[in-house]
């Protein structure tokens, strides 16, 4: 008997947390949810960044991710499923500089944007950091948003590149021009 009485307490307190959540005013942006993850990789500064730049391998290490296809230096089109459902978008990098820092924002589709970091934190280490903006749009998302899936999953594919990169131990590949806004320099 007391084991029910917890199970239905344990269930009750989960659905008051999980509407706690849906419900919560994010700053006035509606229904726009952050995540903020970083990893560890054993590898140089230069290494971790020039294989983030890699955005058609980004299937290799984000789960979700079905297919990324780099349109230009700034455009990206994206295929996922989220919640179970497919989705696409392009997304336009807003800011790229080598060894710091990649910026971006969806320009059709769902909404995102975030920024990607990285900082030496010793010789061979670096710590890689996603910040994201999204906007979850049906009441899957939504409920996933808020039991905290996007989290663990940028959690998980933070862990996945950091296999990826320290198991081969250099990147296949780099771009390293700059971006600015609108302006592109090789």
């Amino acid at each position: 008997m007391l084991g029910r009485i917890a199970t239905v307490a344990a269930v009750a307190y989960g659905g008051l947390l999980l509407a706690r959540n849906m419900s919560r005013d994010r700053g006035g942006h509606g229904s726009l949810s952050e995540v903020e993850s970083s990893c560890e990789v054993d590898v140089p500064v230069r290494t971790a960044y020039d294989q983030w730049t890699q955005f058609e391998e980004f299937p290799r290490f984000m789960g979700s991710v079905q297919e990324v296809r780099q349109l230009d230096d700034v455009h990206l089109q994206w295929k996922a499923r989220v919640a179970g459902k497919p989705k696409a978008w392009t997304a336009e990098i807003t800011e790229q500089i080598p060894d710091q820092r990649i910026a971006w924002r969806s320009t059709s589709g769902p909404m995102n944007m975030g920024v990607v970091t990285f900082d030496k934190i010793a010789e061979g280490r670096t710590r890689v950091t996603l910040r994201m903006v999204y906007g979850p749009e049906s009441l899957d998302e939504k409920i996933a948003d808020a039991l905290g899936a996007v989290r663990m999953e940028a959690e998980r594919n933070l862990h996945n590149f950091k296999e990826l990169v320290e198991h081969r131990g250099t990147e296949s590949g780099a771009w390293r021009g700059v971006v600015q806004g609108s302006s592109v320099q090789h």
